[in-house]
């Protein structure tokens, strides 16, 4: 465990990372939210002291129940949160402020959002599901049809889901029959998923609110959890490798997944070895992967590796180098010889005409000047 803290005084009942995976939210039974920065969490010089979070948002008066991140790096992003006073609020994490509050007639048990972010599915335990719309139309001054954002406008904006108007409610509500404990949205944005409380799987086809199918693998146990991903393209069984080679084209043989040996003994489970099979390539093919022509071949050879002759040649250019350097050398300390001999003449030069201004002083100027002695002591008596 990297790091344990006091997030919430009450049960925390959902974590959602931020798209980037900058950030975590966490929703609690205190109706509070929390955005904490990753970073800091796995800091290890702040170990030692109690995680604060970038931001918390306490509009809610129930317990959370779910959370979707928009799309974005944090924290340029928006985030949805769902709770059971029947309200679900869109926060601006960069701006930490409130943008929409959308009132729902039911309590709200999870939520998800479209990956354009234009619109979210608003589920309920009785299994109802709202389609929530992001844009409107409205008619400009013109008379043409133009898209508006719905929302924004902070803590006043509130958006009510009213389903009393028979049209839209059809349009835009989705009954199951079942409680819903889960919905997710495929990464077309076409499917809408919905999980419910009896164990079934049903997938509904978002533009018309149709059923398309129904899965009942888990029938009997309750849907925690779903999520779309992408089909891997080597998929046994649902995809066939090929290997284009020129204008021909072979298929790779694909080995089927073998189920897994259950050992339960410890020792024949360390000594158990899982063997691997690799697919076998034809020399054909390797000679058209990894043929080298020889004239590219020559031609780095040649330029990494020196020939004999020029070795010689950057001999002799090494040695005439070093003439040079030589006869360099030579000329400088000629040149520091005369130097020396100029700054020995100067300096005979000064030390001779010191010693004769010595020489050329009097005997008066060398034993002082009595009368001047004389007139300092009779100033030092007046002051006196």
């Amino acid at each position: 465990m990297h790091n344990a803290w006091d997030a919430h005084y009450r049960q925390v009942n959902v974590l959602r990372f931020t798209q980037d995976g900058s950030a975590l939210l966490t929703g609690s039974e205190d109706s509070g939210v929390s955005v904490w920065s990753v970073s800091r969490l796995l800091d290890d010089d702040l170990q030692n002291e109690l995680p604060t979070p970038y931001c918390t948002f306490s509009d809610h008066t129930l317990p959370v129940t779910d959370i979707v991140c928009g799309v974005g790096p944090f924290p340029l992003c928006r985030a949805l949160t769902s709770s059971l006073d029947h309200s679900v609020k869109l926060w601006d994490l960069s701006s930490k402020s409130l943008l929409t509050t959308f009132y729902f007639p039911k309590p709200v048990s999870c939520l998800a959002w479209d990956i354009t972010e234009r619109l979210f599915f608003a589920a309920s335990a009785d299994g109802s599901i709202h389609q929530v719309n992001m844009f409107r139309q409205r008619e400009d001054k013109f008379g043409s049809a133009a898209l508006e954002a719905v929302g924004g406008a902070g803590m006043n904006d509130v958006v009510r889901i009213d389903i009393q108007d028979t049209r839209t409610a059809k349009k835009r509500l989705i009954s199951t029959g079942d409680p819903v404990s889960a919905i997710t949205i495929s990464l077309t944005s076409s499917l809408l998923l919905v999980g419910t409380e009896t164990g079934l799987i049903q997938i509904y086809d978002i533009a018309s609110h149709q059923l398309l199918r129904t899965v009942s693998t888990h029938k009997g146990l309750l849907i925690t959890h779903l999520a779309t991903m992408l089909r891997p393209p080597d998929l046994v069984g649902h995809a066939t490798l090929s290997l284009t080679v020129g204008t021909e084209t072979k298929e790779l043989p694909g080995r089927p997944v073998v189920p897994f040996q259950r050992i339960r003994d410890a020792k024949a489970r360390d000594a158990h070895e899982v063997s691997i099979m690799l697919h076998s390539r034809d020399p054909a093919d390797t000679e058209v992967f990894f043929s080298y022509p020889a004239d590219e071949l020559n031609h780095d050879h040649a330029f990494f590796v020196r020939s004999e002759t020029d070795k010689g040649s950057v001999g002799v250019s090494l040695q005439s180098r070093v003439v040079e350097l030589e006869s360099e050398v030579s000329k400088l300390r000629e040149q520091l010889g005369k130097a020396k001999g100029i700054n020995d003449v100067m300096w005979e030069k000064v030390v001779k005409q010191m010693v004769e201004e010595g020489k050329q002083k009097t005997p008066e100027q060398e034993m002082g000047d009595p009368e001047a002695d004389d007139s300092g002591r009779r100033r030092k008596r007046g002051r006196v």
